[in-house]
């Protein structure tokens, strides 16, 4: 089994560090020095960081229809895909400061989506892309009635112009095997549920 070496926070120096775009997003610049794995330190290393804060994303599901709910919206930095720019995604937004993450995760839903989240469960968390961004994701499975969900929805004011689309899990699967879901945070919710699907049917099923 392969060694993972233990280095920390401690292990890397910041030498300077500057703000160098300031807009809607936030780009710093890190000059470091780090620890080598043969020992020793690095040369001064300059990297440009995306500081957009962190995240949080859930997935919806009713037990009685046996569904997942996903939105649909375009995406600017998607315009190069060959298929189209407007994607499904599960439901999703920044919590701007925010440790409670389970209240954004309501807020966001509503937004989106107008329903109500009950039962929310926390998946896990990732960092998106820790070479060029600090985001961090939390995501979440949350139970919902989905049986009048649909619609357009999202906030005029952000640029949100959002679909709403209630899909069997079947189909939800089927799009996911097709690669169809090509973010990361809807393909590793939609992986996670089909990981526990089944336990989730059965404890509905001896209710």
């Amino acid at each position: 089994m392969a060694k993972i070496t233990k280095f920390k926070q401690s292990d890397v120096e910041i030498v300077a560090k500057k703000r160098t775009f300031n807009g809607f997003f936030k780009i710093d610049e890190y000059h470091f020095r780090h620890a080598l794995f043969a020992g020793g330190q690095s040369d001064i290393v300059i990297r440009e960081i995306f500081e957009r804060g962190d995240a949080v994303a859930v997935l919806p599901y009713d037990p009685k229809l046996d569904a997942v709910l996903l939105i649909e919206q375009i995406r600017i930095g998607a315009m190069s895909d060959d298929k189209s720019p407007w994607l499904f995604e599960v439901i999703a937004g920044m919590t701007d400061g925010s440790t409670d993450y389970e209240a954004v995760v309501k807020k966001e839903a509503l937004e989106e989506s107008g329903i109500a989240l009950e039962n929310i469960e926390f998946m896990l968390s990732y960092l998106s892309s820790p070479g060029g961004t600090s985001e961090r994701l939390y995501l979440y499975y949350a139970e919902a009635d989905l049986s009048n969900a649909g619609g357009v929805f999202g906030v005029p004011a952000e640029g949100e112009d959002i679909k709403v689309h209630v899909l069997p899990v079947a189909e939800a699967f089927k799009l996911l095997d097709e690669g169809e879901m090509d973010n990361a945070a809807t393909v590793i919710c939609l992986q996670w549920l089909k990981l526990n699907i089944e336990s989730i049917r059965e404890k509905y099923r001896s209710c």
